[in-house]
């Protein structure tokens, strides 16, 4: 897989994600793991909470803030593809409130959206299980 099919932005706050190249290999890792041939275009976009609250009430009638709202287009099977909005003042709030660094917090939310892109949902509490369960999966396997 290549590594620049996964791109990171910010929108309407100044944000750089560190570690790029490591995240990146990370993603990939996850995404063969999970039975996938390749990435063909991921995007990880990083905003504010107003920024991803607009999103969410535009798209998915919801009015409510949210830490990451994923969108999938992926056109073939085995092929990841999509735009992932990512709240970074969220991330830091979830962070305090669980008492976890905001790094991990940040990860845990990459995954969450990678892991939605490989057809996991969360809407039930058996899935919202199986999520969790694969995003610790995925956090411990992380080598930095």
């Amino acid at each position: 897989m290549a590594l620049k099919d996964i791109s990171f932005f910010s929108e309407d706050i100044d944000y750089t994600l560190k570690e790029k190249a490591k995240v990146r290999e990370w993603i990939h890792s996850a995404i063969q793991a999970e039975g996938f041939k390749r990435v063909s275009e991921l995007n990880f976009i990083f905003c504010s909470d107003e920024y991803l609250l607009d999103i969410n009430k535009e798209y998915l009638n919801h009015d409510t803030y949210t830490d990451i709202v994923t969108f999938d287009s992926s056109e073939e099977e085995e092929v990841i593809a999509g735009d992932i909005f990512i709240s970074i003042e969220r991330i830091r709030e979830n962070a305090a409130k669980f008492k976890v660094p905001e790094r991990d917090e940040l990860h845990r939310v990459i995954i969450h959206g990678v892991m939605h892109l490989c057809g996991y949902l969360d809407k039930k509490k058996e899935e919202k299980e199986r999520m969790t369960a694969k995003e610790n999966e995925y956090l411990q396997k992380r080598s930095f």
